[in-house]
């Protein structure tokens, strides 16, 4: 067809995989896939971690990420396949023809440049513009992507801005050669909700006024739904159904595709406070550099035994200060932290065993929360030897109780984290945790970078573990989805301050204050169009103040 940009064909990619005492042995990762993108089209790409969505996106650079290999099918981008053309045509198509918006913006800039250098390499590395007429180019970007102050945003360094600022950069950097293709790679699952709509609507109106196609990878259908004309649904490496968003959305044909559009929230019924908190955190402050930057003002919450209290706000909130605080990682300035009747040591060096043992924490990120060399077994039997000195059978036997608990099994047990799935890694997280038969446990982000399938099947498990164990939890997030699936009771945090505290109930009735307001109608839903009506009402809400 005329109007074909990308057409990918019978596409197939394998990885080279080495199991831990085990010889090499190739795995397929991407079998048998096919899709067309028309030019100024954007087709969405979902589905569960591991289904090899990022791995099809970058097969239109021609690139395969940590040793994996194309082997078979074409790529065929502007009437070329560009698998055919050597290392030094796919470098001239990559930056030029073809560019890509990675999901950690902080992660893909240097440092050390100032953010202007970076976004205009491409156009001048390619020949696409004088460096004038580059700058030019990413000054009316910012301006399109509305950012601050567009004229002089591009003399800061990438630590300089927020982090949605800075994901909207990295969407100017890739639009400023003018390519005619586009790979956003989940640009908006590290961002809160609040900033998640702003760099949406941003990268919307870029598509449409500039006329790039573009593939957009993401596991949320509620935010793909808002940019997409197509989508394609993906599992284990292969395609199970695709059609207009429209269609996916509101007529899925397949059993899978059906799954990830019915996930619906967890009814949870909110449990009454008992008379005494498990943790009482009073008139807590904290500060970062030796007091200069004040994160916390006089924070107070207090959590229940067997009950959660989900602490939720955007980005710099002060959620995982608070965590640090009452951990002992940051010391407060001012206030107390009570654990169960005892005033707790600031620091966490002067805490007693006990104290450690009592008070677990759960990672956002389980990759870099485990020990790569260790097997699951023994990340689970560490703290079943450090707190209870359990050794040999005593301690395989209670490891075994856990993978029941965690609903993995026995067969877990002898594996390395590199052999899990991303829901799997954080279940056994779980398990180090509840090892310890802690009395309170700090979730901080556990679902975030799950899929929604996954991250219902963790907070299916929290749930139920809550009512055998009677451990408390304190559930950092930004997802107010994740906050009416679990919690007992609500503090929303901004700029440091409790702004609304108390029971769900009460704090997700109205009237609200403005802060969660905002926050609660950035939720995305999962409807076409919600996007512009969320945008739409927030302009109303400006105008009326």
């Amino acid at each position: 067809m005329a109007d074909t940009l990308l057409d990918i064909r019978n596409l197939r990619i394998e990885a080279t995989v080495y199991p831990p005492g085990e010889q090499p042995k190739d795995v397929l990762i991407v079998d048998d896939v096919s899709l067309t993108l028309e030019k100024g089209k954007v087709l969405g790409l979902i589905g569960e971690s591991g289904a090899g969505k990022s791995t099809i996106g970058l097969s239109s650079m021609g690139f395969g990420r940590g040793g994996v290999r194309i082997t078979g099918g074409e790529v065929i981008l502007n009437g070329r396949d560009i698998l055919k053309q050597g290392r030094n045509g796919i470098r001239k198509l990559r930056g030029k023809e073809v560019c890509y918006v990675a999901q950690s913006a902080a992660a893909a800039f240097n440092p050390a440049q100032r953010l202007m250098d970076q976004v205009v390499e491409a156009a001048l590395k390619h020949g696409v513009a004088n460096r004038a007429e580059a700058e030019k180019r990413a000054i009316a970007l910012f301006r399109k992507l509305s950012l601050p102050d567009p004229e002089n945003i591009g003399r800061r360094y990438p630590h300089q801005v927020s982090g949605g600022q800075l994901q909207r950069v990295m969407t100017a950097m890739a639009l400023c050669p003018e390519p005619d293709l586009i790979v956003f790679d989940e640009p908006t699952t590290a961002l809160d909700v609040t900033t998640q709509i702003d760099v949406l609507a941003a990268i919307k109106d870029a598509i449409r006024d500039t006329g790039v196609a573009a593939l957009y990878i993401t596991h949320d259908l509620a935010v793909v739904a808002q940019v997409a004309d197509d989508i394609m649904v993906l599992r284990h490496g292969k395609m199970v159904e695709k059609g207009s968003t429209y269609q996916i959305i509101k007529e899925p044909k397949q059993a899978y595709t059906q799954a990830l559009v019915s996930v619906h929230h967890i009814e949870h019924e909110e449990k009454q406070p008992g008379s005494k908190p498990i943790l009482s955190v009073k008139n807590v402050t904290a500060s970062y550099g030796r007091g200069i930057l004040r994160v916390l003002n006089n924070v107070s919450v207090d959590i229940h035994p067997g009950q959660t209290l989900a602490v939720v706000g955007e980005s710099g909130s002060g959620k995982s200060t608070l965590a640090r605080a009452i951990t002992g990682l940051l010391p407060p300035s001012d206030g107390e932290v009570s654990f169960d009747g005892r005033k707790l040591p600031r620091k966490l060096s002067d805490r007693s065993k006990n104290d450690l043992r009592e008070l677990q924490m759960i990672y956002q990120m389980a990759d870099v929360a485990m020990n790569p060399r260790h097997t699951v077994g023994t990340i689970i039997g560490r703290p079943l030897t450090f707190y209870f000195g359990l050794r040999g059978a005593e301690r395989q036997k209670r490891v075994l109780e856990l993978l029941e608990e965690i609903e993995m099994g026995k067969g877990f047990i002898d594996r390395y984290p590199a052999e899990l799935s991303g829901g799997q890694k954080q279940r056994v997280c779980i398990a180090r945790a509840l090892a310890a038969k802690p009395k309170l446990i700090i979730c901080d982000e556990v679902t975030s970078a799950l899929d929604p399938l996954v991250a219902n099947g963790i907070l299916k498990l929290l749930l139920n573990l809550q009512k055998v164990e009677q451990v408390a939890y304190l559930f950092i997030t930004h997802d107010l989805a994740t906050v009416k699936s679990i919690a007992d009771s609500i503090a929303v945090m901004h700029r440091g301050n409790v702004v609304r505290y108390g029971s769900k109930s009460k704090v997700l009735t109205p009237p609200y204050d403005d802060y969660t307001d905002l926050l609660l109608s950035s939720v995305p839903e999962m409807e076409i169009g919600w996007l512009e009506k969320a945008i739409a009402g927030r302009k109303m809400a400006s105008a009326g103040n």
